[in-house]
């Protein structure tokens, strides 16, 4: 089996050097769409220096997010990218993520799950500054065809939706160029820019990036529920259940209890079908 599940598991941590300055966390949030209307107070906490906060979700992207890709390469596992699906995400906040920065990443495989047809790998990413832990950050990749060896399928944790009307909805267009431009903080699979590559994926088009729906959700959030103080976030978790394309407009339905807002995500064009299910945010 091309995956060693205890051999992943058991395997040394890497670590490598990540900065980033001011310039990383603007482009990360014009990628998020950020920037809409252009001279607006709220929206120039995203894009002007002399303003900035940095949304948490900044922590999938930092350094280029080397977490997911040194897993994929640890010791006992050996498999075809093309098989590779991104099925979760969570971040978990230690303190606000500053604006500039320079902190050693510390990436490994938490956890090798068997779905049957399928493999979870839970890479987890450890970021830590001179001053202290920054933020954790796991990635659950779904490994088409390489379950069925009679190991632990691990959570399969499912939130039903409140029975109750949304506290809030918002809707998020989505730009032509959108994908084009959140690429440039370091994802650069084709998948989300050559058309004859997607078509090879079997999509029509190519989709957004999964991480993008991902941020994008997080700021409506805050900007809706959390009077855009990204401070107060302090775990951000969801699965990602389907796709969207650019051009297409994100629905969010949003429902607040204590300490936590649980989030639906869906395509508005294609009859809300599910984008990121699952999504809870908990902040203070």
């Amino acid at each position: 089996m091309p995956i060693d599940p205890a051999k992943a598991v058991a395997a040394e941590p890497r670590s490598a050097e990540i900065s980033w300055d001011h310039k990383d966390v603007q482009l990360y949030h014009l990628g998020l769409g950020a920037g809409r209307p252009a001279t607006d107070p709220d929206e120039l906490r995203y894009t002007l220096e002399s303003r900035l906060h940095v949304l948490p979700s900044f922590a999938t992207v930092a350094g280029a997010g080397m977490g997911v890709v040194g897993g994929l390469s640890a010791p006992g596992i050996d498999i075809d990218l093309a098989a590779v699906l991104h099925g979760g995400q969570s971040v978990t906040l230690h303190r606000p993520v500053p604006v500039s920065g320079r902190a050693v990443s510390t990436s490994r495989v938490a956890a090798v799950y068997d779905k049957g047809k399928a493999a979870v790998l839970v890479l987890r990413s450890e970021a830590a500054d001179a001053d202290g832990p920054l933020w954790t950050s796991d990635a659950q990749i779904f490994v088409r065809g390489e379950g069925g060896w009679g190991g632990d399928r691990g959570p399969s944790e499912r939130l039903a939706l409140p029975d109750r009307r949304p506290d809030a909805t918002a809707e998020r267009p989505i730009r032509e160029e959108q994908a084009l431009l959140y690429r440039l903080s370091g994802d650069w699979n084709p998948l989300h820019a050559d058309p004859e590559f997607a078509k090879l994926a079997g999509f029509d088009r190519p989709i957004l990036h999964g991480l993008c729906s991902y941020g994008m959700t997080l700021k409506a959030v805050v900007d809706t529920l959390l009077d855009g103080d990204v401070t107060r976030v302090r775990s951000y978790r969801t699965r990602f259940a389907g796709i969207v394309f650019p051009g297409e407009t994100l629905r969010l339905r949003m429902w607040a209890a204590e300490g936590r807002v649980q989030v639906a995500v869906t395509a508005v064009e294609r009859d809300d079908a599910p984008v990121l299910a699952d999504a809870v945010v908990e902040h203070s």
